[in-house]
């Protein structure tokens, strides 16, 4: 059998040979397969690194090409030097208050600037015309060569590769997992046999109440369906920091971690209170990460003068916090919640001068806590003339609906220093502009005002939003995540890393489910098996390029259906003949944005790459911004050299202006995604429906931790809201029951656990019904049962047996304890028959009649009594339907016992049934029976009326009216009675 020179594995190519006739090998750990001019373009583009093994190249075949290699450019730039610092005892005032400049789009000889990105991708594959012939010829070799030759061209080294391994996936065992999924399986031929003999055995005596029982249970097996199989693939993750440590941060030279940009947004000071936000800033600012890589942007939408002033206080207290941290490595490294632990502080801890230190700095945390609380106190009454700075100069955000955009740089690496001469990280304070007759999307919004900024300023290619009040609880959580998303190998497809959400301040009983462990320990593992966990809207690490509305790398590409259908302005003139030829990106019909995969510029010509790199097609998807746009197509992040450093922040605020998101595809393609108010679901979906996969991270230290509202009211109003967008997605073109199908990068369980988070809203309306069922019973003495049989015994058994094994085995793989279960149990009832119903009653409204709903910022304050809030109750409507359902099934039960009184033996047998599912809705509604209560019964006076009132309206109207039960014959009646002899 003739030897042949192997097929470089990047462009198809032979990989050819040396001067001394031997075959070209870059790596000589793996023998990956890789010509010497993609090599060339690889050192150019500064990836030194294999893409199989992730081990450095030779070094001699570093000096054989390094002539034609350039310097890789800064991530951070060091010369934004034109912005006022915050320097030690100096708050400085001055904001930047341009809205709108013209951005200069070309540069000194009269070109686009992002052409000159267009060079190097014209030198990557000059051999194109021959392709075809050599994608034959290599067709016709592998004909020839048995598949066992080919693993032997390509030796792999595995052993040499398995340090440098940055995570592994740890198989659930199969002991634990085969166990859970025969038991699925079993638990749906039960329902199976279960509702065939429902519907075949109906209740002739009550027939409305058995159909009705029935629809709702079919609703609740589907329900269960759309929840459980997402779960038959549950994964868990172990990373390596260690080996990233070794591979990217070698001793003596510079670290080549990637730069990661901190997300922090906030409305209301007042509901948010600024104390919060600092500690989520400073916990930032303290990380476990080169501070030339960090930068963190805070988003204050209410363009409140408390916000500014107090980032500048936080600053300020930065520089003593920041090394105090880092030079004694304490955990958690926000301040308020580490003078909080009740441990024992000096554990570990062999420095004879930390106490010393440590009190030094509490006092110091101290003095600016009394600072922060002076700031807010002071807020609380606005002038009628406005605010006005120390300046004496008005502040720009008096009108929070019409003022410009502001910027200001605080901490920088080239501005204030820590209090012992070191560099700090970037803290940024942005205000996006808003003006009356512009829609500003709120949040999402607000997210996408922060992409432009931090684009221009810094570009980092990892993003990392964060609640104002989620701070930092690990300070190793960014290099956890790097572990997915720089390894060459696995993150390549990966649009974020999602990690758990925690939540400090929750009693242990947790009574109203606020840790949500179920969701966060159990349905995202199992997501994370298929195609990813769902974003939840904060603690995520985003791939820039993700936002960017970019498809992955390595998925296969679709082709157009047509010779019309191309990015934006470009049209074919010819659809070739050889799929081969042409590889577009994976966009579907209703994607008509000017979105494609930077690496197949190289497989159009020169004609067609002129097209979709002119100025028309990018402004039109990303706005008119030269400097931003530049930026996109920077895959490994930087600021374009090309840039004027004295220009950035004119063109920051110009990216922040409130006309800058009209005829472009922000919100609809790019960035955060309009449309509902749950846009972190929207966001999510959209990347995975482009062939994106995410991540799912649980350290053993948790990585951020937040405060969660713990008291009834809030808990409800927090739930209703992420309901409320559920709904409107479901009733939006991207509802996940269609988009996305033409594409076919959404797996099928995905998709199911997609299509479950927008329908769940849904499930109030049987679960309302199903939980009147039993005091209807009661009071009627009907049942939605029949008289059971030996076989519909063996069927009702069985089904309870599997349920309760379904949950067994689930807590035994997930570590999720009994408790926690049956709290999710219990909230899953009082928030579906509260604000899941009143959400799809609101989402319907919005879109029959255009009744848009207002959301009010749940309040993230606490009292000074420990769970203080636990236990106040405050006036919604939402608490009206379940406090109804309890008074209707307690009087059922009441009146079925008096009824069973008076009939005898006989009814007792009966009664029985209908009192174990009375007792089955009051039982999951006692914690909400419970917090109604509160600690000292301060129940609003006018919810117990309503729900009394509606109550007996309800049982009076029934028993009059009685629709359910069969009607007796009222002439055989008068006949019989006609016989008596009185």
């Amino acid at each position: 059998m003739e030897s042949r020179s192997p097929i470089c594995n990047t462009c198809g190519e032979e990989i050819g040979v040396k001067s001394n006739g031997e075959f070209f090998v870059a790596c000589h750990e793996c023998s990956f397969p890789i010509c010497k001019a993609c090599l060339e373009y690889e050192f150019k583009e500064g990836r030194r690194i294999c893409l199989r093994c992730g081990n450095p190249y030779d070094e001699n075949v570093f000096d054989d090409v390094e002539t034609k290699t350039s310097k890789t450019q800064s991530i951070v730039p060091t010369h934004i030097n034109n912005t006022p610092q915050v320097d030690s005892g100096i708050h400085a005032r001055h904001i930047s208050t341009v809205s709108t400049i013209d951005s200069d789009l070309n540069d000194e000889y009269g070109n686009p600037i992002w052409k000159n990105r267009v060079e190097s991708w014209k030198d990557k594959k000059s051999k194109k015309k021959k392709k075809d012939a050599k994608a034959t010829k290599a067709e016709e070799h592998d004909g020839r060569i048995p598949s066992q030759q080919h693993m032997e061209d390509m030796p792999s080294n595995t052993e040499a590769g398995a340090t440098d391994v940055l995570s592994v996936v740890i198989p659930i065992p199969r002991t634990k997992i085969t166990s859970y999924r025969i038991v699925i399986i079993m638990r749906l031929i039960i329902l199976a046999l279960f509702f065939n003999y429902r519907i075949t055995h109906p209740v002739d005596s009550a027939y409305g109440l058995w159909l009705t029982s029935v629809i709702c249970e079919i609703w609740f097996a589907v329900s269960w369906v759309l929840d459980q199989f997402p779960k038959w693939s549950p994964i868990n993750r172990e990373t390596y920091i260690d080996r990233l440590s070794a591979r990217f941060e070698r001793e003596g030279e510079q670290s080549q971690l990637a730069a990661v940009d901190f997300f922090v947004s906030t409305v209301d000071p007042l509901k948010e209170p600024p104390l919060i936000t600092a500690n989520t800033v400073l916990s930032i600012l303290a990380l476990d990460y080169p501070v030339d890589k960090v930068s963190c942007y805070v988003s204050d939408d209410g363009a409140a003068m408390l916000s500014f002033e107090s980032l500048v206080e936080t600053a300020d207290f930065a520089r003593k916090w920041v090394p105090f941290c880092k030079k004694y490595s304490i955990e958690p490294r926000a301040p308020e919640f580490y003078f909080s632990l009740k441990i024992d502080y000096l554990r570990d801890k062999v420095q004879p001068s930390f106490v010393k230190e440590r009190r030094a700095m509490k006092r110091d945390y101290e003095e600016f806590k009394i600072r922060m609380n002076a700031l807010v106190a002071k807020a609380q009454k606005t002038p009628e003339e406005g605010w006005t700075m120390q300046d004496g100069t008005s502040w720009p955000g008096n009108n929070t609906r019409d003022h410009p955009g502001m910027i200001q740089v605080f901490l920088g690496y080239s501005g204030a220093r820590d209090i012992e001469g070191n560099e700090l990280p970037r803290l940024v304070y942005v205000s996006r502009e808003k003006r009356p007759g512009y829609q500003h999307h709120k949040k999402a919004g607000a997210e996408n005002a922060l992409v432009r900024v931090s684009a221009v300023l810094t570009n980092a290619p990892f993003i990392l939003n964060l609640d104002c009040d989620h701070y930092v609880n690990n300070s190793k959580a960014v290099r956890e995540a790097m572990c997915f998303l720089m390894d060459p190998v696995v993150g390549q497809d990966v649009c974020f890393v999602q990690f758990p959400q925690r939540f400090d301040g929750i009693d242990k009983s947790d009574r109203y489910a606020n840790r949500n462990i179920v969701f966060f320990d159990v349905n995202m593992r199992g997501l994370d098996g298929i195609q990813g966990p769902v974003y939840v809207g904060t603690g995520t690490v985003f791939r820039r390029q993700a936002l960017y509305g970019y498809s992955p790398p390595s998925k296969p590409r679709i082709l157009p259906q047509s010779s019309s259908s191309s990015c934006c302005c470009l049209t074919k003139k010819k659809q070739p003949q050889d799929p081969s030829e042409i590889y577009k990106d994976a966009k579907r019909e209703e994607l008509d944005a000017a979105i494609f995969n930077l690496g197949d510029l190289d497989n159009y010509d020169e004609y067609e790459r002129s097209m979709l790199i002119s100025q028309t097609s990018f402004e039109k998807t990303f706005g008119l911004s030269a400097v931003f746009i530049e930026s996109t197509l920077m895959e490994n992040g930087g600021v374009p050299d090309s840039v004027n450093p004295s220009t950035l922040i004119k063109e920051a605020i110009h990216v922040i202006s409130c006309g800058y998101e009209e005829k472009t595809e922000w919100g609809k393609e790019v960035g955060w995604i309009y449309g509902s108010i749950t846009e972190d679901i929207l966001t999510g979906f959209k990347m995975h429906c482009r062939g994106w996969r995410s991540i799912y991270c649980m350290p053993l230290r948790p990585a951020f931790k937040g405060s969660a509202p713990i008291n009834l009211s809030d808990r409800l109003h927090q739930v209703l809201r992420w309901a409320l967008g559920s709904v409107e997605i479901f009733l939006s073109r991207h509802c996940p029951l269609w988009y996305g199908c033409s594409g076919g990068r959404l797996k099928l369980l995905q998709r199911l656990a997609y299509i479950n988070t927008i329908v769940y809203p849904f499930t109030s309306l049987p679960l309302v019904a199903y939980c009147t069922l039993p005091a209807i019973c009661l009071l009627t003495g009907k049942f939605i049962i029949p008289t059971l049989s030996n076989l519909a015994s063996m069927l009702f058994l069985g089904l309870f047996i599997s349920i309760i094994l379904t949950s067994v085995l689930e807590l035994r793989w997930s570590g999720v304890s009994i408790e926690d279960l049956w709290r999710n149990e219990q909230f899953w009832v009082i928030g579906g028959v509260s604000a899941h119903l009143f959400a799809v009653f609101q989402g319907f409204l919005k879109m029959l009649a255009g009744l848009d709903t207002n959301f009010t910022v749940t309040s993230k304050t606490a009292d000074d009594l420990e769970f203080g809030e636990l236990y106040i109750v405050k006036w919604t409507t939402l608490l009206i339907p379940p406090t109804s359902l309890l008074i209707i099934n307690l009087v059922g039960v009441v009146a079925g016992f008096s009824d069973a009184l008076n009939k005898g033996y006989e009814a007792w047998g009966p009664l029985f049934g209908k009192v174990f599912f009375a007792f089955w809705v009051i039982l999951h509604l006692y914690p909400f029976l419970k917090g109604l209560m509160g600690r000292q019964n301060r129940t609003p006076t006018i919810v117990i009326l309503w729900s009394i009132l509606l109550a007996s309206v309800f049982s009076l109207v029934w028993v009059r009216i009685n629709p359910f039960v069969s009607k007796t014959d009222t002439t055989s009646l008068s006949q019989n009675c006609l016989l008596i002899d009185c």
